[in-house]
């Protein structure tokens, strides 16, 4: 079978007579693939592939050194017709690649941003994660960058992208979290493709913005508590419903939405919910965290009006439901986002509340009656350590209440000396 012929790059002798230049001498050596030959002032010419994707300007990359000046190893060093074979591998992932490239085969052209987010979306998906952190980026990124090859990406384009978004609708914390997300995206790409060896591009590109992330906890008083229940079912019954059992238990949205019929246990002495907990905590396992149960306490009151709501239902039905008795969802905030709004404008409070004030609230509740910091921990699908960085203020009141019932009061009398001035 006849190859792809360029007479002035197939030997070492016919390269030297072409004229170093920044711009490399391409050969077709396949359809959208064109192997390139770049000409250096030192005689150690590079090899390049060119692959046209359907971008403006394709992708190209650099690959190897030509065998100007030493033999050909078919690794570091390339002939023309090695580098061809490697031009073919890189663009196409042939399966065929051999063992001898230091280039895994996968795939047909090297994965772009857009593959990486839509491999990760499905990734999500397999493990019952939220898609959203796989869409949530896509929306903030350009059209060039969605279609750059993971594989070429650079920190500097990348922290260009991401300082770009400063001074914008996104608050820095929002930044950060789809930062996350897109080096999540980006990792899982690298994982599965060895040609990606540059993480350290996005690991210095899409390095998260400082104090971006420290708490802002709404922490909504007693009195507040109440009237936000009291407002959310005069709202809509069921919307009530789902607010006071987080407003009782400290529960994130997610984890009160999955929660089961079966899962209540209306006991008159004790009565309780088992929470799914959540799938915080690491990508691995996350099916297996989320199958998990707690204990969590309610009063019976509650206990009797979920009860009572919940007749008639199987007990692997969902045990909160919205008013057309439908499940409130994976992502719950997408159905009771603008209900919620309204409900909070209806307070008229003089902090920035959200349903998740409900939970920093009940953890607050918790420290200042003395509730044990491992116990408000489990009870709260948390740990100490977060606890502690993220109620600091709190806790320290606390620690106050409790130094003062250690304070010894010594009576001293009229015995009182008198210092000098």
């Amino acid at each position: 079978m006849p190859k792809p012929r360029k007479l002035s790059l197939e030997t070492p002798t016919a390269r030297a007579k072409l004229t170093p230049r920044k711009a490399a001498y391409f050969v077709r050596v396949a359809p959208h693939i064109a192997l390139g030959y770049r000409r250096t002032e030192s005689g150690f010419g590079t090899w390049s592939v060119r692959f046209a994707d359907g971008t403006p300007n394709g992708w190209l990359k650099r690959f190897g050194t030509a065998d100007d000046k030493e033999p050909a190893d078919d690794k570091h060093v390339f002939s023309f017709d090695q580098a061809m074979k490697q031009a073919r591998a890189l663009a196409r992932g042939e399966a065929e690649a051999e063992a001898t490239t230091e280039v895994a085969a996968t795939g047909f052209a090297p994965v772009s941003i857009d593959g990486a987010l839509k491999a990760y979306g499905r990734d999500l998906e397999a493990r019952r994660g939220s898609i959203y952190n796989a869409t949530m980026p896509r929306k903030h990124l350009t059209a060039a960058l969605l279609a750059k090859p993971v594989a070429l990406l650079t920190a500097v384009e990348l922290k260009k992208w991401r300082d770009s978004l400063l001074g914008g609708e996104l608050e820095h914390s929002s930044i950060n979290r789809m930062l996350k997300c897109l080096r999540a995206a980006l990792n899982l790409a690298a994982r599965h493709d060895a040609r990606i060896q540059n993480r350290d591009a996005w690991t210095t590109g899409l390095e998260s913005l400082p104090d971006a992330d420290k708490a802002r906890n709404v922490i909504l008083k007693d009195h507040q508590v109440t009237a936000f229940v009291r407002a959310s079912y005069a709202h809509d019954a069921a919307l009530g419903l789902y607010v006071d059992v987080l407003a009782a238990t400290g529960a994130r949205p997610s984890q009160a939405a999955r929660l089961l019929v079966a899962d209540l246990i209306a006991d008159p002495k004790a009565p309780r919910l088992m929470m799914p907990k959540s799938g915080k905590g690491g990508s691995k396992d996350r099916l297996s965290r989320k199958a998990q149960r707690y204990s969590v306490s309610i009063t019976a009151a509650l206990a009797m009006r979920l009860k009572a709501a919940a007749k008639g239902r199987a007990d692997d039905a969902p045990l909160l439901v919205q008013a057309d008795g439908a499940w409130w969802g994976d992502r719950p905030g997408d159905n009771y986002g603008e209900d919620i709004d309204a409900v909070i404008a209806s307070l008229k409070l003089d902090v920035k509340a959200t349903l998740y004030s409900l939970r920093h609230s009940s953890i607050v509740r918790h420290l200042l009656v003395r509730t044990p910091i491992k116990v408000i921990a489990a009870s709260h699908d948390t740990s100490i350590a977060y606890i502690e960085k993220n109620y600091s203020e709190q806790i320290l009141d606390h620690a106050d209440d409790l130094q003062r019932l250690a304070l010894l009061d010594h009576d001293v009398g009229d015995n009182v000396i008198q210092l000098a001035s």
